[in-house]
């Protein structure tokens, strides 16, 4: 777990749409980066 105030540590994700890997650090100074994490609609909560 991440503490308020440090900085997250650089890691890549993969869109599941187009395959195109994004990762956190080409952010960086640009914009801000906002994680969710959404359960799929046909698995139980």
């Amino acid at each position: 777990m991440i503490e308020v105030g440090k900085q997250a540590p650089d890691f890549e994700l993969v869109s599941h749409l187009a395959g195109t890997k994004f990762t956190l650090s080409q952010f960086k100074g640009q914009k801000n980066v906002m994680l969710v994490f959404y359960p799929l609609d046909w698995t139980p909560t």
